[in-house]
């Protein structure tokens, strides 16, 4: 297994992109991925010391991410981690414990390949993405979409 990113709950994508930039002077994104099986909208951002972090927002109120939200709960939701074979490593993680929590899915994100997630004891949920060798590719975000997405930000917070 490869340490792939760590999956935040965000109720709006800008809005991530807002937070982790002041947060962790992230500038560096992927493009949005809207994957309606799964039901989320997602984006992937690296910082200068290369970690991952995938935004996550509900497409709808039935997304799995909704309660999340709602709850305010697990908003630092998973941990993903690239593998060559899911249902040998599904098998592994099923057999030391831990409980699938749904059957595998396509990811739009990964150009189609199956991920699934699983839970620990503790209550820590891990994601595996059967793409071994999948590289994000990154751009640098305009200041002016990141200024814009902070004065929305800001809007909603007064509001």
């Amino acid at each position: 297994m490869k340490f792939d990113h760590i999956g935040i709950v965000v109720s709006d994508l800008a809005d991530g992109r807002t937070m982790l930039r002041a947060a962790f002077g992230i500038r560096a994104w992927t493009d949005e991925f809207r994957d309606k099986e799964i039901g989320v909208s997602v984006q992937f951002g690296r910082d200068a010391s290369g970690t991952c972090y995938e935004i996550v927002a509900p497409l709808t109120d039935r997304s799995p991410v909704s309660r999340v939200l709602a709850e305010r709960v697990n908003v630092i939701h998973h941990l993903a981690y690239l593998v060559a074979d899911l249902d040998g490593e599904a098998k592994r993680l099923r057999d030391e414990g831990f409980i699938v929590i749904g059957p595998p899915k396509r990811a739009v994100a990964y150009s189609g390949s199956r991920i699934q997630f699983f839970v620990s004891e503790t209550q820590m949920i891990f994601e595996l993405i059967e793409a071994p060798a999948h590289v994000h590719q990154y751009a640098e975000l305009e200041q002016s979409d990141f200024v814009r997405a902070q004065r929305k930000l800001r809007r909603g917070s007064s509001t």
